[in-house]
């Protein structure tokens, strides 16, 4: 019970620290602007495609689920990234880790209650983005939103996976701007996992040496870094209804696969931060 009340405290502490920086209050303020300002931005932009109501109607809908899509997307990894890349570097440039560590805390403990904080406020400003999304649905069609509850769902997997992985990277530097350079890259290649897999199979149908390079550094990156892809239901959200089901998914296997990447990052993290020097 002492080390859960540690860990707990600790990843407390971290929420709060967090949520008071202004950086992560701007990305959040600014993604939730973009999301509550597309209605407004759907009526004008509407106004050139006045054929029915019906028609004129859905228009409008997709391009508020597309722009409040691309808010959350864009904005939750930022504010994901930005706190990941952060929390450990900080407490070791302000001294924070050696007071806590001198308490009857163990590295596990204080590393398990930081990712934890992190996943607070990961939570906390994705539900707050969702939340502010479905409003604005349900307004425009009068149907509940489910499949966007399945959406936040899965993107917060995914955010899970770069969270862990960039918190790695952390564990390794005293400065946020590495973890947060690398929780940028594997976000991104691990959007184009799909597309780095088709460049090596056509670097494998030439016989040039650099080629060759790049076809073992595809494969390289498709096998280690994880498909988030698969949890993107941006598609279904534009062009099935509502209130549809997921399609051609199976949610426990990517909650699953989100969980054993995101173990994988933990493990990783707690890894290099057990051997860094203190």
């Amino acid at each position: 019970m002492s080390s859960l009340r540690a860990i707990l405290s600790i990843a407390v502490y971290t929420w709060r620290e967090g949520i008071r920086k202004k950086t992560l209050i701007g990305f959040l303020i600014l993604s939730l602007l973009v999301i509550f300002g597309s209605t407004f931005m759907t009526s004008v932009m509407g106004g050139d495609i006045r054929t029915s109501g019906e028609v004129e109607l859905d228009v409008e809908a997709k391009l508020i689920k597309d722009i409040c899509v691309s808010a959350i997307s864009i904005f939750g990894v930022l504010i994901t990234i930005f706190i990941s890349a952060s929390v450990v570097p900080t407490e070791l440039d302000n001294k924070v880790v050696y007071t806590v560590l001198s308490k009857p805390v163990q590295r596990s403990q204080y590393l398990l209650g930081k990712f934890l904080g992190v996943q607070f406020i990961v939570i906390v400003n994705l539900a707050l983005m969702s939340m502010l999304f479905f409003v604005a649905l349900y307004l425009r069609q009068q149907i509940l939103p489910t499949l966007l509850l399945w959406s936040t769902l899965l993107t917060y997997f995914q955010f899970l996976i770069v969270s862990s992985f960039t918190f790695a990277i952390s564990c390794t530097s005293t400065s946020s701007v590495l973890p947060t350079i690398g929780g940028l890259f594997i976000f991104l290649v691990g959007n184009l996992t799909e597309y780095v897999k088709d460049v090596a199979i056509r670097a494998e149908q030439s016989t040039r040496l650099i080629d060759d390079v790049i076809r073992y550094i595809a494969i390289g990156l498709s096998s280690v870094l994880p498909n988030l892809r698969r949890f993107d239901l941006k598609e279904q959200i534009l062009y099935l209804a509502p209130n549809d089901p997921p399609s051609d998914i199976i949610i426990p296997n990517l909650i699953a696969y989100g969980l054993v990447n995101a173990a994988a990052g933990y493990v990783l993290a707690y890894w290099l931060f057990r051997r860094k020097e203190l």
